[in-house]
């Protein structure tokens, strides 16, 4: 795990201090959305599918921070949209910041060369520049050429200039353990903090449908990709807790927790997560972990979830295991996730789902208890 001391222990102490209270859900990280508006339309991405109305909507610095306030979490990751174009967004990281929340800018880092001035460099500052593997991949990830070259360059400038980066590695379709390996090992050698790694999740918005790994593929990939990485004696930066990478290697069997990362954006409360968009909004924090039916939500229990594998849902669950079984996070920490051998079974299935089969030509598509 490639997290500073500092952090981990305020981090470690707010999560020791909310399980200590009792609390059975609390938020690790907020997920702010001050815009939807970008600067690429990338084919994996659901959060640009507005209307022009909708996508000039700016968030103000004074409700990011009120959202901030209510939500209470140690760590606030500002995506959205490309949050570099909301021109408030220097102001809304100093008021951010100025509370002691570790801040993580997400950027496709297009114009961060241009706005980096704006910014001054801080242990509760880091920019997550967001990378889908090497240079033809990222660039066909992200649908325009030469976008890679330009994340690289930010990387750079924004080392040079001091600043925390980590780099956001979402992926697809198509990867291969080798080529993963391969980006990790350059990614590690251009000086970064962190690599935050996780596999895309299918909006239904996404303009591509066809992008999106299958779990089992996923745990697969993972698999595949450690045993590379321990032949290699790699050392990947992982910003990720030891079992949460577990749990992407088929290892953990985790339900997801999308409280403790709720999301605030220009409409409300988004429930129940970042990546469902058509759940509904709550008026307050309050209100979002008081009204919304949780249990609705995670493998088996909604059929939108059941490919999910994201940090987002279940980093979460990973750190609350990680408080409550420390010599297994522990040993995993120290031995790495297991490879060889039986994944944990999924959690069992409780809604009906259609399956779709395919025989010969034809395709055949019912309705059954899962």
């Amino acid at each position: 795990m490639s997290v500073p001391l500092l952090q981990m222990l305020r981090v470690g102490s707010y999560v020791a201090g909310r399980k200590l209270g009792g609390a059975s859900r609390y938020p690790l990280v907020l997920m702010l959305e001050p815009l939807f508006q970008c600067n690429l339309a990338c084919a994996g991405c659901g959060k640009i599918d507005y209307p022009e109305d909708i996508l000039r909507r700016r968030m103000s610095v004074a409700d990011a921070v009120s959202a901030v306030r209510q939500c209470g979490a140690p760590i606030v990751s500002i995506a959205g949209g490309e949050p570099l174009i909301h021109r408030e967004m220097p102001e809304m990281v100093t008021a951010i910041t100025g509370l002691r929340r570790y801040v993580y800018l997400c950027t496709n880092a297009i114009l961060l060369p241009r706005k980096i001035g704006d910014y001054t460099p801080s242990h509760y500052l880091s920019f997550s520049i967001h990378l889908d593997g090497n240079r033809e991949r990222h660039d066909a990830s992200v649908c325009k050429s030469g976008i890679y070259e330009k994340a690289v360059n930010a990387i750079r400038v924004a080392r040079e200039r001091g600043f925390r980066v980590t780099v956001n590695y979402t992926l697809f379709q198509g990867e291969e353990a080798e080529e993963v390996a391969d980006f990790l090992d350059t990614v590690a050698a251009m000086d970064v903090e962190g690599i935050t790694m996780s596999p895309g999740f299918s909006y239904d918005h996404a303009p591509r449908q066809d992008v999106f790994l299958s779990r089992r593929h996923c745990k697969q990939l993972f698999r595949e990709l450690f045993t590379l990485g321990r032949e290699r004696h790699s050392d990947w930066p992982f910003n990720h807790s030891s079992l949460y990478l577990d749990f992407l290697a088929g290892n953990q069997r985790y339900q997801c927790t999308p409280w403790s990362n709720p999301t605030y954006n220009n409409f409300g409360w988004q429930r129940p997560c970042y990546l469902l968009v058509d759940e509904g909004y709550a008026g307050s924090y309050a209100e979002l972990m008081d009204d919304t039916v949780w249990d609705n939500y995670g493998f088996g229990r909604n059929e939108k979830c059941q490919n999910c594998m994201a940090h987002c849902g279940y980093e979460g669950t990973a750190v609350d295991d990680t408080f409550s079984s420390p010599l297994k996070a522990l040993r995993v920490g120290l031995r790495g996730p297991r490879t060889q051998g039986p994944m944990v079974p999924e959690l069992p299935v409780h809604f009906k789902r259609r399956e779709t089969e395919t025989i010969g030509n034809s395709t055949i598509a019912g309705r059954r208890s899962a």
